[in-house]
């Protein structure tokens, strides 16, 4: 990604993250067309159903079955219900089935999903400093399955949804250990960065200024403040000021949808949930968050066979301080 080796996110860290790869070949990978996952998502909130759906539409032909867990028996029976009445009039599509899970067996799968979240900003809050409060609601909770998958021997991913996505995949690898077999690095990733390149998107299609992110741009970091977005990768292109602007468009996305009075869930729970999920299970290049020296931090990148490969590159002098910059802010907050 960098070829500065002394860098935060430098070479060195990256056959680091390589070198534990392999002594863990990740069985949630999809090697052949007919190797289906069975996936178990817990917290059937706004973002939990909205995931789940949009995984059952279109995850057939990796996804064996849907496994699904709320404290709200009702609404576990009725989205059973529901997605199982969902069928390709013609069998043109196979949409996996949808069954609850029981407490003892959150763990027996390939991947579990984490949407479940406590503090949720009410229409009207979203300026008010949230983000600890949210922190500190869902570690709690987070914190309770992955002991729990620590004490399965948990052999699967364990990707987390809820906010703040970055310091809560910690929080998971840190409890996880509590149980008798602590998951590893690798077997933890956050699903929140690929909504923030969709909302990139969004604005490079409407502002022509942008328009060469949409050949050129990433995004890394997290989803939140410490989100770094550049108009072009390339450092001929890279322009610093149009970067910061776009950066801080994305950031403030959400509150164009709470601005008409509705909680913007659908974008993530599908961008950053369903479509990122089936590309991390295909071994396709996606943005997620990934352990990298000591946190969690977002970047392009896909699961192979040996691990997480991130995507490698010479980065703009002045992008690569802003990526620093972001990961001390990260560092910081845990």
């Amino acid at each position: 990604m960098c070829n500065r080796t002394e860098a935060v996110l430098s070479l060195q860290n990256l056959k680091r993250q390589r070198e534990a790869g392999r002594r863990f070949c990740p069985s949630w990978l999809c090697r052949m067309p007919e190797e289906r996952k069975k996936i178990h998502l817990a917290g059937l909130g706004d973002v939990g159903r909205t995931t789940l759906t949009g995984l059952a539409m279109l995850g057939g032909d990796v996804i064996d079955a849907l496994g699904i867990y709320d404290l709200q028996e009702a609404q576990v029976r009725r989205l059973e219900l529901e997605l199982n009445q969902i069928y390709d009039p013609f069998g043109g599509r196979r949409i996996p089935p949808v069954y609850g899970v029981k407490e003892e067996d959150l763990f027996d799968c390939d991947v579990f999903v984490f949407c479940v979240a406590k503090q949720v900003p009410a229409i009207g809050k979203e300026q008010e400093d949230v983000r600890m409060a949210q922190f500190e609601a869902n570690r709690k909770i987070v914190s309770w399955y992955a002991q729990k998958a620590g004490e399965a021997g948990y052999q699967g991913l364990f990707l987390v949804m809820s906010d703040p996505v970055e310091l809560l995949c910690k929080e998971v690898l840190l409890s996880s250990r509590r149980g008798r077999n602590g998951l590893m690095p690798e077997q933890v990733q956050g699903c929140g960065l690929g909504v923030m390149n969709a909302r990139a998107v969004y604005f490079a299609r409407r502002e022509e200024r942008f328009q060469d992110f949409l050949t050129e741009g990433r995004v890394f970091g997290s989803h939140g403040r410490e989100l770094v977005v550049a108009n072009s990768i390339l450092t001929e292109h890279y322009d610093e000021e149009r970067s910061v602007s776009l950066t801080e468009q994305v950031i403030r996305a959400n509150l164009l949808v709470r601005d008409v009075g509705f909680k913007p869930y659908i974008a993530p729970a599908v961008s950053s949930g369903a479509l990122t999920i089936l590309r991390v299970l295909k071994g396709e290049w996606n943005y997620s968050s990934n352990y990298l020296g000591g946190i969690y931090f977002g970047g392009k990148n896909r699961t192979t066979e040996c691990g997480v490969e991130w995507e490698e590159f010479p980065l703009p002098p002045a992008l690569f301080h802003r990526l620093q910059e972001s990961y001390r802010k990260l560092e910081n907050l845990l």
